[in-house]
C-alpha cells in the first residue's frame, strides 16, 4: 500500500481542449502523481481501517476513512484485470476522500498521510516545460 496524490493542471487541460488535443496532457505530467513510500501488506491488518488526511499550508482540506470507499480493493483488480494486463510494481489509485477536493497555488505545501502509517510533504512547484503544437 501507498499513498499517492493524483494532480491536475486546469491551465494544461483547458489549453489542451482549446488546441483540440488530448485532455490527458493536463492529467498525466511526470510530476503529477507524487506516491509515498511503499507499505507492505502485512503491516496494515484491515485496508478497510485507515484514516487518510490531507493538508494545505497547514490548513486541513481532506480527512476520510477507507471504510467509506465506494469499490472494495479485490474488486478494483478483478475488475482491472479483466480489461488491462497488470504487472508487478503497477500502482492502483483507488479514489479520495469526498470533500476538500480543490486547487492548490505554486509555492504551497502538502501533507498528507495515512493516520499512524504514512506522513508525506510534497511542494507545489511549476515546471517550465513548453506546450506541444
Amino acid at each position: 500500500y501507498a499513498l499517492a496524490l493524483d494532480m491536475s493542471s486546469n491551465d494544461l487541460q483547458s489549453a489542451s481542449k482549446s488546441a483540440g488535443l488530448p485532455w490527458t496532457l493536463g492529467k498525466g505530467q511526470d510530476t503529477f502523481t507524487p506516491i509515498s513510500a511503499v507499505v507492505p501488506k502485512s503491516a496494515i491488518a484491515n485496508p478497510y481501517d485507515l484514516e487518510l488526511w490531507l493538508k494545505v499550508d497547514g490548513e486541513l482540506r481532506q480527512k476520510g476513512l477507507t471504510s467509506d470507499m465506494i469499490f472494495k480493493i479485490p474488486f478494483l483488480i478483478s475488475y482491472i484485470s479483466s480489461i488491462m494486463t497488470l504487472m508487478e510494481g503497477d500502482v492502483i489509485l483507488t479514489g479520495t476522500p469526498p470533500d476538500g477536493v480543490g486547487p492548490v497555488r505554486v509555492g504551497q505545501k502538502i501533507n498528507a498521510g495515512i493516520t499512524d502509517l504514512i506522513d508525506v510533504e510534497f511542494d507545489v512547484q511549476r515546471r517550465k516545460r513548453s506546450f506541444p503544437n
